[in-house]
């Protein structure tokens, strides 16, 4: 496997696209992916989900949160979203355009995460459109969150 920032077989001078590096706090997160699976931290203080989770709960500002991580659904409604036309960052020469996606989840008021609306640029996406999680495998073995109009496939 090549690293970010080198050229991949059989493209010239393209750019790997980079993938995400699991920490200690992240890492459930990122197995979960990798496995087709969201799952999100939920605070032992208050019972409130934090993306991401940090030292301190950002609902309770709890110092000890003891975040622990549960599945959710990935459903949810879309808030926002942009079309992504050139790629600011390398290895994202070949995936423009794309559509990124703000996107509340069912599970909590204001719980909202950020992907790639997998459905393509021109798919028909609105404010307030049903969404789903999806996943994009990014490398073997790592898996990225992203998003798909409901009721598509």
């Amino acid at each position: 496997m090549t690293a970010a920032g080198e050229s991949a077989p059989g493209a010239p001078g393209a750019a790997v696209r980079p993938v995400p590096v699991p920490d200690d706090v992240s890492a459930p997160y990122w197995a979960a992916a990798a496995g087709h699976r969201l799952v999100l931290a939920r605070c032992s203080a208050c019972a409130a989900f934090a993306i991401p989770p940090d030292q301190i709960c950002p609902h309770c500002h709890s110092s000890t949160p003891g975040f622990v991580f549960e599945p959710v659904s990935g459903r949810g409604r879309v808030r926002s979203w942009t079309t992504i036309r050139q790629a600011f960052l390398p290895g994202f020469d070949r995936d423009v355009p794309f559509v990124l996606v703000d996107v509340e989840l069912v599970e909590q008021e204001e719980l909202r995460m950020v992907g790639r609306l997998l459905d393509g640029p021109d798919a028909p996406v609105r404010l307030g459109a049903s969404v789903r999680a999806a996943f994009e495998d990014v490398a073997p073995g790592v898996a990225v969150p992203a998003f798909v109009l409901e009721g598509a496939e």
